[in-house]
């Protein structure tokens, strides 16, 4: 039976973990005051002791991170974003059933994505961009049915973009740029209506866009530039399209469409497609 001592020797094995601490964010992680206490540590106020929130972003820490954070399981919130830590991501975080949010962006880890985030049911938010990751994006990713935003930008992912993206009902940020990833963009982004933010830039992409991703009429970022695409978008289409973003946008907002090369109608080039909108208080790209 798992108790809030299962959750402090967790925390403590992360802290012996921890190689590099700059400024000293261990040093209150001692054994003369509660882990409540803790910095960056957030407890239950419904179940005493028990971790609901790690976070230490930007705190220049290094090391490996431990596979007992895996026992933290009223863990909803994991945030290590910019900082040194090295090795895998230990699998055992998929034991975390109740996790929201995974940000550990800005760092070294290496490996392969853990296979069994899939099991992370309720996760929102998933945020591994700028690492070292090598390996094929999961399929199962694609049963986490509540995610919103999917970051895997500038890794070293290859393969290709799983058609069960399609699944992700909930997502509106899905960032994949400079990776290695190849093959067709999946016909299933379409279904994606709430789709807001799409970057797959600078990859090994190839095929046509599929033209229904020009129906979902939320979309203020899309890039694709720097793959190997090839074909054109019909006029009519990224006529609709940019005039759907207006209408969306109202008439405030600056948008700018950006093609190269650029080839009159009836067609647009893809090899290097990017259409954005600027508009006060848009919405973050990755939530933080």
């Amino acid at each position: 039976m798992q108790t809030n001592q299962t959750d402090r020797l967790a925390l403590i094995y992360f802290r012996d973990s921890v190689d590099e601490d700059p400024v000293g964010v261990m040093s209150s992680w001692n054994d003369s005051s509660h882990h409540y206490e803790w910095q960056g540590v957030i407890c239950s106020g419904r179940h005493p002791g028990r971790v609901v929130s790690l976070g230490l972003r930007s705190k220049g820490l290094g090391g490996f991170l431990s596979p007992h954070v895996g026992n933290l399981s009223f863990l909803r919130s994991l945030v290590l974003q910019n900082n040194s830590f090295r090795g895998e991501i230990p699998p055992s975080i998929g034991h975390l059933f109740r996790l929201r949010r995974l940000d550990l962006s800005n760092n070294s880890f290496r490996g392969q994505m853990p296979t069994n985030l899939s099991q992370c049911s309720n996760l929102e938010i998933l945020n591994l961009i700028d690492n070292q990751l090598v390996g094929n994006i999961p399929d199962d990713l694609g049963s986490l049915s509540k995610l919103r935003v999917l970051g895997l930008a500038k890794n070293s992912l290859t393969g290709s973009i799983p058609h069960s993206i399609g699944n992700l009902s909930q997502l509106y940020t899905l960032s994949v740029t400079e990776n290695g990833l190849q093959g067709e963009i999946p016909e299933t982004l379409s279904k994606l209506r709430g789709l807001r933010f799409v970057h797959l830039a600078f990859n090994q992409l190839t095929g046509e866009i599929p033209p229904a991703i020009f129906n979902i009429s939320g979309i203020f970022y899309f890039s694709v530039g720097d793959n190997q695409l090839r074909g054109s978008i019909p006029l009519l289409s990224a006529t609709l399209f940019l005039l759907s973003l207006l209408l969306v946008f109202g008439a405030t907002c600056l948008l700018v469409l950006y093609l190269r090369p650029y080839r009159m109608p009836p067609a647009f080039s893809t090899s290097t497609f990017t259409i954005t909108v600027f508009k006060d208080r848009c919405p973050q790209i990755l939530e933080g």
